[in-house]
């Protein structure tokens, strides 16, 4: 979200329920964000779980996170099994999105989100965002394929640079947790993030 757009709706949320959602970011903490989704078109696939992740002081505070499964409201077929391996029985008796979003929001606040191939995960969050909380996510991104990208090109511009969450998590040395799993996969983010953060200082 670009800035004047954040402090718009900050402005005009100062005071409500939802302004500490616009306050500054904390320093040096993310929050480590992956969605398990029916498929990866945002305009008609679901969410079928969220995780989150702090990162906070050098840790990934997985006691701290948010986890839910989620009820998609619409059929999914056995290619999206395979890919998540979450049933329609997982999530049958699952919260509604509209109803997980609010209590995500108050537990995020303002920090900064972090994730793998970012953008499709908010794309996927931003029309219901809309239609529940009348704004989209207002909170700073950072985004681990960029900064491996960049951590890379300085040591060689010309380098051919592998971005798969798998490739990255190699190439740090660290393992990779229950892929394709929302948990699994936001924490081995923060790891990810944190190991490129300690080679960068």
């Amino acid at each position: 979200m670009n800035p004047l757009r954040r402090w718009w709706l900050g402005r005009r949320h100062v005071g409500g329920d939802w302004a500490p959602v616009f306050a500054a970011p904390p320093k040096d903490e993310w929050v480590s964000l992956d969605l398990e989704t029916t498929g990866l078109d945002p305009r008609s696939d679901a969410i079928l779980s969220l995780a989150a992740v702090p990162v906070r002081e050098g840790r990934v505070r997985l006691a701290e996170r948010f986890e839910t499964l989620v009820h998609p409201g619409r059929a999914f077929d056995i290619e999206s099994i395979r890919h998540h391996r979450l049933t329609p029985a997982d999530v049958a008796g699952a919260p509604q999105l509209r109803d997980v979003l609010p209590g995500f929001l108050r537990w995020l606040g303002p920090r900064t989100l972090l994730g793998h191939h970012l953008a499709f995960d908010l794309a996927m969050l931003d029309g219901p965002m809309r239609v529940v909380m009348g704004f989209p996510l207002p909170n700073r991104r950072a985004e681990l394929g960029q900064a491996w990208l960049d951590h890379r090109r300085l040591a060689d511009p010309h380098a051919h640079v592998d971005l798969s969450l798998d490739a990255i998590a190699g190439a740090l040395g660290i393992p990779v947790i229950a892929r394709h799993t929302a948990l699994g996969d936001a924490s081995t983010v923060a790891l990810c993030w944190l190991a490129l953060q300690q080679r960068a200082d």
